[in-house]
């Protein structure tokens, strides 16, 4: 195969439309537009969801929700996850390392899943009451 050679498939090209050519075209007249209206004029347009002066059904049903724009900066590791890594110094670089928590994670937090029975030593993260239990009992610290 030569990139001179090479064609779109059979039937994924074909000629634009021509309207407005008269009566024989079957597209004269009104050009497929209908009769008046605003659809039918020239830069005759609405915005999505416009209903003609109605109000709009995104705008009638009640706002609900939140998304908040800070929880993609929030992660939370499980003891039981802890575990895996190598490394018994654990900050949040050694995490993102270890591809426990997303590289746009700026605060993670230590929760009491699973067990724990190696020592570390955790820097610069936070730990639940039971997590900061399990790792001192396992001769580890949470600084």
């Amino acid at each position: 195969m030569e990139l001179n050679s090479i064609q779109p498939a059979a039937g994924a090209k074909h000629a634009k439309r021509r309207v407005g050519r008269g009566i024989g075209s079957g597209l004269g007249k009104t050009a497929g537009r209908g009769h008046k209206g605003q659809k039918s004029r020239s830069g005759g347009f609405h915005k999505v969801g416009f209903e003609g002066g109605q109000m709009p059904l995104q705008r009638r049903l009640p706002k609900r929700g939140f998304k908040s724009l800070a929880a993609s900066f929030k992660a939370e590791v499980r003891l039981s996850d802890l575990e895996k890594l190598p490394v018994t110094e654990i900050d949040i670089l050694a995490l993102k390392q270890g591809g426990l928590v997303s590289v746009l994670a700026r605060d993670v937090r230590i929760i009491l899943s699973g067990e724990v029975s190696k020592k570390f030593v955790v820097k610069g993260l936070t730990a639940t009451k039971g997590a900061r239990a399990a790792i001192e009992a396992a001769g580890g610290s949470v600084a």
